[in-house]
């Protein structure tokens, strides 16, 4: 029964991983991987909101918060991408836009992660 909570929460994250990247890339274009970068922010924001939340504060049953975790965030954010991008960017020869994408992703999602666990203590 947990995988196909975890099938269903995939399912929603890759669509919505596809759906928010698009619209970010419309807006910045693609020059520079904005939508990747967008997405890793915020699926960290929301495992380490949602994750000590339904540990800590509130009863989630362990069907939803893995559909949520492994199966939403995992397929929402795209360190697999990330890594793609970022070295076709070294290949390309864009050394500070790759410089860039990693200090972005790394710095930003870590702070998203932190912004998310100070908020869910205050929920909690």
């Amino acid at each position: 029964m947990d995988l196909l909570f975890i099938g269903m929460g995939g399912f929603f994250g890759a669509i919505s991983r596809y759906l928010a990247a698009s619209f970010v890339h419309r807006f910045f274009g693609v020059d520079f991987p904005f939508g990747t970068l967008f997405v890793n922010v915020v699926g960290s924001f929301v495992l380490c909101l949602f994750l000590p939340l339904s540990l800590e504060a509130y009863q989630i049953s362990p069907e939803l918060r893995a559909a949520v975790t492994v199966g939403f965030c995992g397929a929402f954010t795209t360190f697999s991408t990330f890594s793609f991008e970022t070295l076709s960017l070294l290949q390309d020869g864009y050394n500070t836009a790759a410089f860039l994408n990693v200090f972005g992703n790394i710095f930003l999602c870590l702070l998203a992660g932190w912004l998310g666990f100070m908020v869910s203590r205050l929920m909690g």
